[in-house]
């Protein structure tokens, strides 16, 4: 595959994050390869972040619990 992507910057990447339009031009796929690599560590990942990510989803046979 030849490679045509050319260098962007923060700017324009959260500019198309935000334009609906734009945005709606990826796949399923594009979005759920965006989600699993966008975070930059374990730390990141928190109970509230996940309880915040089924509740912006509406996903209610999920509950998560933090085990220490």
């Amino acid at each position: 595959m030849k490679n045509t992507l050319k260098n962007i910057n923060r700017e324009d990447f959260m500019n198309f994050f935000r334009d609906d339009e734009k945005l709606n031009t990826l796949s399923s796929d594009d979005r759920v390869e965006i989600f699993l690599q966008i975070l930059q560590g374990s730390s990141d990942i928190t109970k509230e972040l996940l309880n915040e990510l089924i509740c912006d989803y509406n996903v209610h046979n999920l509950r998560i619990s933090q085990i220490k």
